[in-house]
């Protein structure tokens, strides 16, 4: 009889420990203030969020860090899709919420990035994408124009015009400077490599300002704590929510991100969060899945 009751109550144990796997979360890494490692442990707006949605589902959460790269071959949403369809991570976060890269995926099917555990790239597998669905957005991605000091304020984009302005070449905020009212800040511009800090360069009195995403801004001063560097009262208009996305058969863990990101939103906790990582936060607007943008949104002011 006692050994049929520890029979039974490892049984029982097991279940137990089934029912509480993992919570496989993919994240960029090196990527903050949204999602590092700091002391060996997940940081980060990104990992914050993941935290309240294991919780909620009563799961240890698990952090698996990707390194993202851009090339003509593939882009962010096939590299998470690939992670995701493998079955590395059940969620990843950081994800675009734009309805071109929801639902079927463009191509066939991908490698996964780089991440911890991962087989040299040559030995990694070609993987069939699958369809992807995403959580609620939990905050917008949005420029800002950041100057060598708060003495020079920038209200619009127009107060740009008797200022040198940094430029990275090939990046969202270099096309919409060099776009805005058809070229009238194109004198003012100076153009810099995408090896280049754009950031440092200001720092360093290469020119007045530059645009950039708010998230570069604040990942700077983690960095440099003793900068003069200023965020401008002007931010651009074009905002692009951010969510956590998972294969649509996932439909347990994209719905408990839904819930604990609107109760988030409700009661003022995500902006608390992102506060205590150090995120300019602004929030996501609705509705949470976006067309794609197009030149029209970086001519504006």
């Amino acid at each position: 009889m006692m050994r049929a009751c520890a029979l039974a109550a490892m049984a029982l144990l097991g279940c137990g420990q089934a029912l509480a796997q993992d919570l496989r979360v993919c994240m960029a890494e090196e990527n903050a203030p949204l999602s590092y490692k700091a002391a060996k442990e997940p940081r980060g707006l990104d990992a914050a969020v993941a935290k309240a949605i294991a919780a909620e589902m009563g799961r240890p959460l698990r952090v698996v860090f990707f390194e993202s790269e851009y090339d003509r071959d593939k882009t962010l949403a096939q590299e998470v899709n690939a992670m995701l369809s493998s079955g590395v991570c059940e969620l990843a976060s950081g994800y675009a919420l734009f309805a071109s890269d929801l639902g079927a995926p463009g191509r066939a099917e991908a490698r996964t990035p780089d991440f911890e555990g991962a087989k040299p790239r040559r030995q990694r597998p070609y993987i069939p994408l699958r369809r992807l669905a995403n959580t609620r957005a939990y905050f917008a991605a949005v420029m800002g124009v950041v100057t060598r000091g708060p003495a020079i304020r920038v209200d619009t984009l127009a107060d740009l015009q008797t200022l040198k302005v940094g430029v990275v070449t090939g990046t969202l905020a270099g096309t919409a400077l060099a776009l805005y009212r058809n070229g009238v800040l194109r004198e003012q511009l100076v153009t810099l490599s995408q090896k280049e800090d754009l950031l440092a360069a200001l720092e360093a009195g290469r020119f007045d300002a530059a645009l950039t995403s708010l998230t570069r801004f604040d990942a700077y001063r983690l960095a440099h704590r003793d900068t003069r560097l200023a965020l401008a009262k002007y931010l651009h208009p074009l905002r692009i929510n951010m969510g956590f996305v998972g294969l649509e058969s996932e439909s347990a863990a994209l719905a408990a991100g839904s819930r604990v990101i609107d109760r988030a939103l409700a009661s003022g906790e995500l902006a608390r969060w992102a506060e205590q990582e150090g995120v300019t936060w602004i929030a996501p607007e609705l509705p949470d899945v976006q067309p794609p943008f197009g030149l029209g949104s970086l001519r504006t002011d």
